[in-house]
């Protein structure tokens, strides 16, 4: 793309005015002829720019429905769609006494900022809705080859630049990329432009119709899950892992993003200072207590061995407290809202520590990706009221043994399936996650326990499909179980723990994590 092309009319309207006097002004010190529209025109008026003349001079039309209708004329979009080496095109805006445009410098409403407001309005989003520049960005757009469209007051130096470079003309190569942003900035004003009026009532169900996945990249990674994988971090927003702020360590991995998240989505379960210790995505210990240092300190113990080379969340700042346990071991990555200066400073030492500085996000819907595919639902996000929870058992659990029961459901919702956890009222015990069997995952929890078992509670994501599974818990000195319920033989497994006297509690509701 070699060639050069002269540019001696320019149209601008813009609602970001950062910096367009300037350019016009450059502009018109080169010869450039500039029409503007509405608040644009008044602004270069106002700032002196020569070769001004306003939009309805060209169109002979006035600006019309509260200015909705400006630029949507054939004065216009024929000016700027007509193709120079065609002579039929130039023939026939000569006709019609049309000239050229050969510069677009246009943006957009801001729909994001009124669509950011929770009590939008539908006529406010409406409103501010943009007809005519979109239009004329993707006219200007499509016709790259002799025009150049200009969508972002940063790239204004660089095209003032240029035009001096080449004696008022601009280069294939930089109409081709500006071509390219432009219709990158249009499509992604319609998604938002749908995205925000699918979530105006009434909503025929909780899914998009179409699901709609766009996210700039964030970050390149060296590989994937393993060496031999390409992979990259693409963000949503501000909030969230994704979002996330490295304060400290080497660059992060798949794998450190995918357990960071799950630690990050465990943690946040808590209002009380808490710790989640995370390995390959599953909790290997997570505690409460008065103190983040206390948590820290709990979690920990529940099991050491797995928590060597594991990821941190915590759900307060971090201090210096916490930060100098944490020092004691080799941990790869650490989540939380913030840090004190004497927490970083304890851990500086950790070269390759990762600390990420999280913001809290909305829950969005859960997607992954399928062969031919993808799978999306709402997130996880039911909280158990003890007033819903229905005890089954002839003996109901004490204050202490409902305590441990709602913090073990807080921490079995984020084990992966079948998940059980072994608890007391403000720290795990032992976790069984990933068996293909309910009762292996309980002796998988009790094989692996460090801490006593005896006098501690269980948690079931799911119903307990045989009585096998409360009995094999029984034995290690659980008192007490949270389950959904819901099983055939739900009698069964209820008998077997009045049988133990064990309490059991019922939920309704199933945490299966996959």
């Amino acid at each position: 793309m070699p060639s050069t092309n002269a540019v001696r009319r320019a149209l601008l309207s813009v609602t970001d005015k950062t910096g367009i006097a300037d350019f016009a002004k450059f502009l018109a010190s080169i010869g450039v002829e500039i029409l503007s529209t509405g608040g644009t025109f008044r602004l270069l008026k106002d700032f002196g720019v020569a070769n001004l003349r306003e939009v309805t001079d060209v169109t002979r039309f006035p600006e019309m429905l509260d200015g909705r209708v400006k630029t949507l004329h054939p004065a216009i979009h024929a000016g700027i769609l007509a193709i120079r080496s065609d002579p039929e095109h130039m023939h026939a805006i000569a006709a019609q006494g049309i000239q050229p445009i050969d510069l677009v410098a246009v943006n957009l409403y801001d729909f994001a900022k009124v669509a950011a407001k929770t009590d939008a309005t539908i006529e406010e989003l409406i409103e501010n809705i943009d007809i005519g520049g979109p239009s004329m960005i993707r006219a200007a757009a499509k016709n790259w080859q002799d025009v150049a469209v200009v969508t972002a007051p940063a790239d204004y130096e660089a095209i003032s630049s240029e035009l001096r470079v080449h004696s008022g003309s601009l280069t294939a190569e930089t109409r081709w990329s500006l071509a390219k942003k432009a219709f990158a900035l249009t499509a992604a004003y319609d998604r938002a432009v749908s995205l925000r009026l699918e979530q105006i009532p009434p909503k025929d169900e909780p899914l998009p119709s179409i699901l709609d996945v766009r996210a700039p990249r964030a970050l390149a990674l060296r590989y994937g899950e393993n060496p031999h994988q390409h992979a990259a971090l693409y963000a949503s927003g501000a909030g969230g892992i994704a979002g996330a702020e490295q304060l400290q360590g080497k660059e992060l991995s798949y794998n450190n993003l995918v357990d960071l998240d799950a630690a990050w989505q465990l943690i946040a379960e808590f209002t009380e200072p808490a710790s989640a210790v995370i390995k390959h995505t599953n909790p290997c210990g997570c505690a409460q207590a008065s103190t983040l240092a206390e948590s820290y300190r709990r979690a920990f113990e529940a099991d050491p061995v797995s928590a060597f080379g594991g990821i941190l969340a915590f759900n307060r700042e971090l201090d210096a407290e916490t930060a100098t346990e944490i020092a004691k071991t080799f941990i790869e990555a650490i989540a939380a809202p913030a840090y004190s200066a004497d927490a970083l400073k304890a851990l500086e030492a950790k070269k390759n520590l990762r600390l990420l500085r999280v913001l809290p996000v909305a829950s969005e819907l859960v997607i992954k990706s399928i062969s031919g595919g993808f799978l999306a639902q709402t997130a996880d996000v039911h909280a158990l009221r003890r007033s819903e929870a229905q005890v089954k058992t002839e003996r109901a659990p004490t204050s202490e043994e409902w305590s441990a029961l709602e913090f073990a459901w807080k921490v079995v919702k984020h084990v992966k399936s079948n998940a059980i956890v072994y608890a007391s009222s403000r720290q795990t015990i032992s976790v069984g996650a990933g068996q293909t069997s309910r009762v292996d995952s309980v002796r998988l929890g009790a094989m692996k326990a460090i801490l006593p078992l005896k006098g501690s509670v269980l948690a079931s994501d799911a119903f307990f499909p045989f009585p096998d599974g409360v009995e094999e818990a029984a034995k290690h000195g659980v008192t007490a179980v949270i389950q959904p319920g819901g099983s055939v033989r739900d009698e069964d497994v209820i008998a077997a723990a009045n049988r133990l006297n064990l309490a059991m509690v019922f939920t309704g509701v199933r945490h299966f994590r996959h």
